[in-house]
């Protein structure tokens, strides 16, 4: 009897919670979309969606009913650049798939099957609040970093929720010690393997090979080069921009992110008329390298007011596995150097969801939308805020993590109390 307790006892945490019927209600609801912020508005959550929002939502039969007591009320942060779920310790090489190094694929390289839902670094991004991702690594050996992947952190195997959702592309400083050590290489480079993938599988099969790309890397960068996926593209500079935007205007059907971006106010109107997003990083502020000479604090506003759509994010080369929860935190600095509160907000929700083509289904608080819903004890862009309560697809998440079970155990007022 003891073994069969057991294993039931194991198959109930193993198997996901149900979604159910939950009405928040008396909040500070933000809903990132036409409506606002809602005061003393309700959220009612059914089958893992949003059924309403407004005001004096009646609770339907058996929902469970949460008080806010007008605490805010948000759509869940989604980290629009990020190595969460590929890495378990960083400085080891055998848990940690967020470095690229080899030489045998690069742009066929596919976070989606990478990513772990188990990793510890997981459930500490998700109990602050953040809800989704786009990951890919951020250390790689090629111009390409390869495909990136779009996860839900609710820690379910099925977490992965679009694979192939955008192709990391170097093509500023880093792309040039790649190809030569020079930009006078980058774009020639770039422009062979767009060809090499646009005449797959012919010329391969023909016997004659890429230029610059082998059989499994152009099969893998076809679909983008032929305008079917979003190239995401680290660069910096006001003049890496400006070539991207003019690339853009001779193929028209290729699409393109900027991850970086940190002169990217230099070229805010190119940027807002070439309809190319910015994912920034509001603190990169210093000259550190000669291609951010130009870099401010306050980018991430001067990009939102000329009509660019931007997302926040830690910037190249500060992209962690454990820290994209760190992104609400870049948001509220970013409205310290005049940033509107609403824009920031949207800036890591409803921003990185319409940016990677997710717009329509996350990010706002709207009817229909997934019911990925935040409760928070402050303003969620001050570091002093937490959530009291964090759903994703309608099931509520559990606020804890290997550090806080560490915590609870090890604590010596909890032994004493005993």
């Amino acid at each position: 009897m003891r073994i069969l307790a057991a294993l039931l006892v194991a198959l109930s945490l193993a198997a996901p919670a149900a979604a159910e019927t939950v009405l928040v209600r008396d909040g500070r609801v933000v809903t990132n979309g036409a409506a606002g912020i809602i005061q003393n508005g309700d959220v009612l959550i059914v089958d893992g969606r949003i059924s309403a929002v407004g005001e004096n939502i009646a609770a339907p039969r058996g929902a469970r009913v949460i008080e806010a007591h007008g605490a805010y009320v948000t759509p869940g942060a989604f980290a629009a650049m990020s190595e969460v779920g590929l890495s378990e310790i960083s400085g080891s090489g055998a848990p940690n798939d967020a470095d690229l190094e080899g030489d045998l694929v690069a742009a066929a390289a596919d976070t989606g099957r990478a990513f772990n839902p188990q990793v510890t670094a997981v459930a500490v991004t998700r109990m602050e609040g953040v809800t989704r991702a786009a990951i890919a690594p951020s250390e790689t050996a090629s111009l390409f970093g390869g495909r990136g992947a779009l996860v839900s952190l609710g820690g379910r195997a099925d977490s992965v929720f679009r694979s192939d959702a955008f192709m990391v592309v170097e093509l500023g400083e880093t792309g040039a010690t790649r190809t030569g050590s020079s930009r006078a290489a980058v774009w020639p480079v770039f422009e062979a393997a767009l060809r090499d993938a646009r005449e797959y599988p012919n010329r391969y099969r023909s016997g004659q090979g890429g230029a610059v790309l082998n059989e499994i890397d152009a099969a893998a960068l076809q679909p983008f080069a032929r305008g079917q996926g979003l190239f995401l593209v680290h660069v910096e500079s006001a003049a890496d921009i400006r070539r991207i935007i003019g690339f853009k205007r001779d193929n028209p059907s290729l699409r393109f992110v900027i991850h970086g971006g940190a002169e990217a106010w230099q070229v805010a109107d190119e940027l807002a008329r070439a309809n190319i997003p910015v994912i920034l990083d509001p603190l990169s502020d210093l000259p550190d390298r000669f291609e951010r000479l130009s870099a401010r604090l306050d980018n991430a506003a001067l990009l939102q007011r000329a009509g660019v759509r931007i997302a926040i994010a830690p910037q190249p080369g500060s992209v962690d596995a454990h820290q994209a929860r760190l992104a609400l935190q870049l948001a509220g600095n970013a409205v310290t150097n005049g940033l509107p509160w609403d824009a920031a907000f949207a800036a890591v929700s409803r921003g990185p969801a319409e940016i990677f083509g997710v717009g329509d289904q996350l990010g706002r608080l709207e009817r229909s939308y997934r019911a990925d819903v935040v409760i928070w004890d402050g303003d969620p862009l001050e570091v002093t805020a937490a959530p009291t309560a964090v759903f994703i697809d309608g099931v509520e998440q559990p606020l804890v993590s290997r550090q806080t079970r560490l915590r609870d155990r090890y604590n010596p007022s909890r032994r004493q109390a005993r």
